[in-house]
């Protein structure tokens, strides 16, 4: 099996989410955090991670990317275990039942994203849409042989959003989207 870990490859994820994931963590989509937000009411960083993150467990940080690792059902269960936690201590899930039931859910949906090959990148686009939340996926794999990744040497999957320009100096200082 396939899960999905944060990944880093350049410290921007520090300067345009509210908080970064460190690498390494489990990730999760974290489109569950914005299900219950106005889509106009998110601006600054909070847009930014609506727009773009994916969420780590445990430190429920933000990265723009996450990696595809050979995980087993030891890590699986970690992961739930860690997601379920945080569900029910800063997320205040009714009880530990139900906290388990949508770490299940949110890990196994990550699974399903880790299909692809290990070391796949993958990116998130989020946008509300009719009144639900929308996520496109791209997938980003190594150039040749070369599994170590560099900013710049990566091809791209087909994507089917049109990329959008971002002021980080903006989202920086808190003052842009």
């Amino acid at each position: 099996m396939r899960l999905l870990r944060t990944i880093r490859l350049d410290p921007s994820d520090g300067f345009i989410f509210p908080a970064a994931a460190p690498p390494g963590e489990w990730a999760i989509s974290g489109a569950m955090l914005f299900s219950d937000v106005e889509a106009g009411r998110l601006e600054g960083k909070r847009l930014a991670a609506f727009r773009s993150g994916f969420l780590g467990v445990p430190s429920l940080g933000w990265s723009t990317l996450a990696q595809v690792v050979e995980a087993d059902e030891t890590d699986r269960g970690q992961a739930i275990d860690l997601l379920a936690q945080c569900l029910l201590e800063r997320f205040g899930a009714p009880d530990a039942d139900a906290a388990r039931a949508v770490a299940t859910e949110e890990i196994d949906f990550a699974a399903s994203l880790g299909e692809l090959p290990a070391d796949t990148l993958i990116a998130v686009h989020r946008s509300h849409e009719g009144g639900a939340i929308r996520e496109a996926f791209r997938s980003l794999r190594p150039r040749g042989d070369d599994k170590r990744w560099h900013a710049f040497s990566f091809d791209g999957a087909a994507e089917d959003e049109a990329a959008e320009i971002v002021d980080l100096a903006a989202l920086a200082r808190g003052t842009g989207e």
